[in-house]
This record gives structure tokens, sequence and C-alpha cells, in this order.
């Protein structure tokens, strides 16, 4: 079975928890420190996606 996201994706994943458990990794316009493990997820997956690598598209929220 395929990969569903690249090798090097995971290390940009991996790349952004770790700037999250040094307390240097922040969040969007705001500039806010990021202190969830899911966000710092979510940046890593986003900066990838922005390098053109292997990583499905976002989910769409759906809003009632």
């Amino acid at each position: 079975m395929a990969r569903k996201y690249s090798r090097s994706a995971s290390k940009d994943v991996e790349r952004a928890m770790k700037k999250r458990k040094r307390g240097s990794l922040r969040s969007g316009r705001s500039k806010k420190k990021v202190k969830s493990r899911k966000q710092a997820v979510a940046i890593g997956l986003s900066e990838a996606r922005r390098k053109g690598k292997k990583v499905p598209k976002r989910k769409s929220s759906r809003r009632k």
C-alpha cells in the first residue's frame, strides 16, 4: 500500500513538534505561542503542503 504522506512531509511535522516543545513555535498572523500538539501537527503539514510535498488535501470544515 502506498504512503499517505511522504517521508519528507513527516520530517516537517517532526520539526514543528520539536519547535513546539522548545516553545518557539508560533502560529499565523497573531504570532501566538502554540501549546497544543494537534495545532503543531497542523502547522507542520501546512508547511509541507506549501513546499509541494505529498500530503493529502485539507478536510473542509462544515458549518451548520
